[in-house]
């Protein structure tokens, strides 16, 4: 098999146009991970196909070209996530579902406010673990995605300026709907109530969020090929030249022939299992059902205006929702958003906000929380420096320091780098 050409720096591809890398990722599918995300090395061959095909030689610039330059519209099929945060148990199963239990808040009449099928709430619950979701599309305005367990599906579906969210566990479906003031053109407009957080975790929108990152803090290469899904891939490997930076590599595969990711993995520096992993395990890239976009709750569900309820909610939270949404409410005259700062560069970016209250509870106060006290202890690594003293709570890939203050720094930067910042600022 050829060798792949490699590509240190990318200064060159910062001089291609803003509007082609958005092509690249304007038609994605609304999947929701996490968060970010978004596999762990070792998935089953089926997943990543057998073999490394023999495809012609590729510049990392020129792969990264032929990214920006895919447009594609329509296609569905399967995606696999797995999410490896390394994020602890909460006493009593309080982390299961978000929502007080295995069930995710399915029992207990929690679903007749909507909330069980808020698309936020389930965004949660791809935060670790391998989940299955069966994805469609057909151009900006009709994508859906459902998230398949075993005894119950999540569905969203977004199809010209309807949105419904139906959640089998509890039988409550969430409908929202946009005004055609034509704001955003014939056909396509797009609810509020779908979130942003739902269209940035596919392959394709998790490898532009990468790609952002490219410039002189980074190392971009084409690392062989494989199959993916049954099609021919380039795997294109970003790696961050900052040593500080928890990020190991990111591994992207790429079409070969139309140029869409189709698989990406988060290694973080430590090794082991991936931190986050996103991939089709099957895709076609021909037209859709039609039928797929179409929704009718079912007999007996309980449907929820979306609408009214995002009213109620701004209404009754609506000013402290400003203290922490990117609005222009939120930014303060220094332009940090709701106290909320970003320092460092690249990879090894830091962000700090100024919490409210003394910080965390520490010493006599801390012993008399009992056992959730005794958790928050076991959680947190003391930390000290000329900033005074803290805690430092950590991930797999995330960082975090809370000072005794209550100010606090997350990133995904080891913790030494956390300290140094808040010895910085003190």
């Amino acid at each position: 098999m050829p060798r792949n050409e490699p590509t240190q720096g990318t200064d060159a591809w910062d001089e291609e146009r803003p509007s082609r890398r958005r092509k690249a990722v304007r038609y994605a599918v609304p999947v929701a991970v996490a968060g970010v995300a978004a596999a762990t090395i070792g998935l089953v061959p089926a997943f990543a196909g057998s073999g490394s095909p023999d495809l012609p030689k590729i510049s990392a610039q020129d792969l990264i070209a032929k990214i920006a330059k895919s447009d594609v519209q329509q296609l569905s099929g399967n995606v696999q996530v797995t999410a490896d945060l390394g994020l602890p148990s909460l006493p009593g199963g309080a982390a299961g579902g978000f929502g007080g239990g295995e069930d995710g808040g399915h029992k207990g009449g929690k679903g007749g406010d909507g909330a069980s099928a808020e698309p936020q709430n389930k965004l949660m619950e791809l935060a670790s673990g391998t989940h299955t979701l069966r994805v469609a599309a057909d151009g900006p305005d009709k994508q859906r995605v459902s998230i398949v367990d075993k005894a119950s599906e999540y569905s969203l579906v977004h199809n010209g300026n309807e949105v419904w969210a139906y959640d089998s566990g509890s039988n409550t479906a969430l409908h929202s709907t946009a005004p055609s003031d034509g704001r955003h053109g014939a056909g396509r407009h797009e609810p509020k109530d779908l979130p942003k957080d739902l269209k940035d975790a596919t392959p394709q929108d998790l490898a532009k969020q990468a790609l952002k990152a490219a410039g002189d803090t980074t190392s971009v290469t084409v690392d062989g090929t494989a199959k993916v899904a049954g099609r021919d891939a380039y795997q294109l490997l970003i790696k961050p030249k900052q040593s500080a930076s928890t990020v190991g590599s990111i591994r992207v595969a790429v079409d070969a022939a139309n140029g869409t990711p189709l698989k990406f993995t988060l290694t973080p520096k430590s090794g082991g299992a991936a931190v986050i992993d996103v991939g089709y395990t099957s895709v076609d890239f021909g037209k859709p059902d039609a039928d797929l976009f179409s929704f009718t709750p079912p007999k007996g569900a309980k449907v929820v205006d979306g609408n009214e309820a995002r009213a109620k909610a701004e209404r009754e939270h609506g000013k402290s929702g400003k203290d922490f949404g990117p609005g222009k409410d939120a930014m303060d005259p220094k332009g940090d958003l709701g106290g909320l700062n970003v320092i460092g560069k690249g990879w090894t970016s830091i962000a700090t906000l100024k919490g409210a209250g003394s910080g965390l509870p520490s010493g006599k106060d801390l012993a008399a929380a009992g056992d959730a006290g005794a958790f928050l202890d076991s959680l947190g690594e003391k930390a000290s420096g000329s900033f005074g003293t803290g805690r430092i709570f950590s991930t797999r890939l995330v960082n975090a320091l809370i000072t005794d203050h209550g100010k606090v720094y997350v990133g995904a930067v080891d913790k030494q780098a956390l300290i140094e910042a808040a010895n910085a600022a003190k």
